[in-house]
């Protein structure tokens, strides 16, 4: 009896085994990425990096030339375009440039779309990633530490481009300026006065390897931020984040093209700051003007370049704040 017994549960778990794990996968194992995903080759990676206002075109049809290997190859990569709100206006002018297999415009608006394994699989299908204006206090809280935040890695990781405008430029830099603290951006003037008052970093979002040790601000020239830039470096030095801090300043209608070997190269109407703290201030303390001596200021006009690697060892001019105001003219 005891034999027969035996042989019927061995025979009947033989018959089932299968769908008992089955059962037992289903319920503790994550969601398995789509076995047709293929890594495709590209050759970046790259970044657009744009100052606000009108988009440089040129520079959205160099990251796509890049990533697919010159001007002149035949093959074809994804666009997509990542913003929190607005419209699909990027699709129209990105499908009509050359090499592009498709365009898509995805609005993701909050942490559970950003952890949705559908949006996680187009992005890492994707060559191209643009993102456009916004808020980068939005972008931050909704798309950090998410799946669309690893899936984003992962096209910049098999040698995609990674592009933004605006606040799509600012969150790409090491250190980022969130805008979390007050309803309006900072401006030079509140930022030279007190370089604690309602500004706050994100740190640990985006780590790009020639962004390192970079913060980066946009609508430069036209808002005269060099102030605000000078905070920003001051306070990841006197916070004890770095020893160093670079500072990347684009303006308006104007993009940094920065190759897989980190040249950064100027395109479109205006110039590029080049902003290095190098020592600690004098005064960087909640309630008191900033003082800080010799900044290092490399300004680069349209079609000149920057080494990201090594920085130039001249070219530079140097400008001080003390008590919250410019020794002379910043630009």
């Amino acid at each position: 009896m005891l034999l027969k017994m035996g042989t019927f549960l061995i025979s009947h778990f033989t018959a089932n085994r299968n769908r008992y794990f089955e059962k037992i996968s289903s319920d503790v194992s994550p969601t398995l990425p789509n076995p047709n995903y293929k890594i495709p080759l590209l050759a970046g990676p790259v970044h657009n990096l744009g100052g606000g206002g009108a988009d440089v075109d040129d520079a959205i049809q160099w990251m796509i030339n890049q990533v697919r290997g010159g001007d002149n190859s035949h093959k074809k990569v994804n666009v997509l375009v990542i913003r929190a709100a607005g419209n699909d206006d990027y699709n129209q002018l990105i499908y009509r440039m050359r090499g592009v297999n498709y365009v898509e415009t995805l609005i993701i608006r909050n942490r559970q779309e950003a952890n949705k394994t559908d949006i996680f699989d187009k992005v890492r299908n994707a060559g191209v990633i643009f993102f456009a204006g916004g808020d980068q206090c939005e972008y931050i809280r909704n798309w950090k530490n998410t799946k669309l935040e690893a899936a984003i890695k992962s096209v910049y990781d098999k040698g995609g481009a990674i592009g933004g405008t605006s606040a799509g430029a600012m969150i790409q830099s090491e250190y980022v300026y969130d805008s979390c603290a007050c309803e309006d951006s900072i401006e030079t003037s509140e930022a030279l006065d007190d370089p604690y008052r309602n500004i706050t970093f994100t740190y640990n979002f985006f780590q790009w390897k020639h962004l390192r040790r970079t913060i980066i601000d946009t609508h430069f020239d036209e808002r005269k931020r060099m102030g605000r830039i000078m905070v920003f470096i001051a306070r990841q030095i006197q916070d004890g984040v770095s020893a160093t801090a670079l500072g990347i300043a684009i303006s308006e209608e104007t993009s940094l093209l920065v190759d897989k070997y980190g040249i950064a190269k100027v395109m479109g109407r205006g110039a590029a700051y080049f902003v290095l703290g190098d020592h600690p201030p004098e005064v960087c303390q909640p309630g008191s003007p900033l003082t800080y001596s010799d900044y290092k200021i490399w300004r680069v006009p349209r079609g000149e370049t920057f080494d990201l690697n090594k920085l130039p060892s001249k070219g530079y001019y140097l400008r001080s704040v003390k008590r919250g105001r410019f020794d002379s003219d910043p630009y």
